[in-house]
């Protein structure tokens, strides 16, 4: 029988502990605590549950995580992120500070994150604000544990539910390397484009799905060659070295197209023209924090967002 109310945080860092470690006797040397005292929080914790959490090898002395076990763990990163969230916000407000803003930016806003943040701090020094970068799958994770207050990112999800303000546009272009054969020529297929290599973002990057759609779209399903790197300096280094072409956030590759390491190919439907937007989870109280750093983001876009330089560099 699952019992919620018999659950405590001491026995789901326990799980935690032995899912990092890899056994309880390790597990219990990181928590401080002996064998029988991990063994019993774990026991106590799968009997509120009512399943078996931890599988145990007895011939090399490991433990590993049931899927069962796997489910609660995530339970566990959540509340240990919401903990910290607050925690930060307790230690601003007793350090005399007028509060603490966790801002989520997606890895390919990372070109002009810093300087907006400084822009913030200078207009705002007595609020304190973490910035946090990851690919759109991390963001969303943030904004649905509530671990980030606000967040800087393209498409707003449908899951988790959230409150959308729109700021500039966002252009994501086809990069290659300035002698790719498709530069400069107005007269290719889209069979001639899709027997190329084309360099995707990992699994859960917004960048990635876009240029899926995209390429979905022109060859209707048609199989490609492809290669995965998960930074967009991986990417922009892959397209320079001539190991592929890649449909790319035009604000990751400014300075790039400036200098001619890269050239842009021209293809119908290009660029696609999205837009960034500053989003926020739709039930979380609208602090008057959060509402003046959003007031911010919005009023200032033009200040840090880039200026779309065209589809030729």
């Amino acid at each position: 029988m699952f019992r919620i109310d018999a659950i405590t945080l001491k026995q789901l860092r326990a799980l935690a502990a032995i899912k990092r470690h890899g056994s309880i006797t390790l597990a219990a040397d990181f928590l401080n605590l002996t064998v029988p005292a991990v063994s019993t929080q774990l026991k106590l914790l799968e009997d509120n549950v009512g399943a078996k959490l931890v599988i145990r090898d007895k011939e090399h002395g490991s433990s590993d995580l049931t899927r069962h076990g796997q489910v609660m763990l995530k339970a566990v990163e959540n509340i240990e992120s919401a903990l910290s969230h607050s925690l930060k916000c307790v230690r601003a407000l007793t350090d005399g500070k007028s509060g603490f803003l966790s801002f989520g930016v997606v890895s390919t806003g990372k070109y002009f994150a810093p300087q907006l943040v400084a822009m913030a701090k200078k207009v705002m020094p007595e609020i304190q604000i973490e910035l946090i970068i990851g690919n759109r799958k991390t963001i969303l994770s943030g904004l649905e544990t509530r671990s980030l207050d606000l967040a800087i990112m393209g498409r707003p999800p449908r899951q988790p539910v959230v409150e959308s303000v729109g700021l500039g546009d966002h252009p994501h272009i086809l990069i290659a390397n300035p002698d790719h054969p498709l530069v400069n020529n107005k007269n290719f297929s889209g069979e001639e484009l899709l027997a190329e290599t084309f360099i995707k973002r990992e699994l859960g990057s917004g960048t990635r799905i876009l240029m899926e759609r995209y390429l979905d779209r022109i060859g209707d399903g048609t199989v490609y060659d492809w290669l995965e790197f998960n930074t967009n300096e991986t990417i922009k280094q892959a397209v320079i070295a001539g190991l592929g072409i890649a449909l790319i956030s035009e604000h990751t590759v400014i300075e790039e197209l400036k200098s001619g390491r890269i050239a842009t190919i021209d293809m119908q439907g290009l660029p696609i023209m999205r837009r960034w937007f500053v989003v926020r989870p739709a039930d979380a109280e609208l602090t008057p924090i959060i509402e003046r750093v959003q007031t911010f983001l919005v009023s200032e876009e033009k200040n840090y967002l880039p200026s779309f330089l065209g589809s030729k560099a």
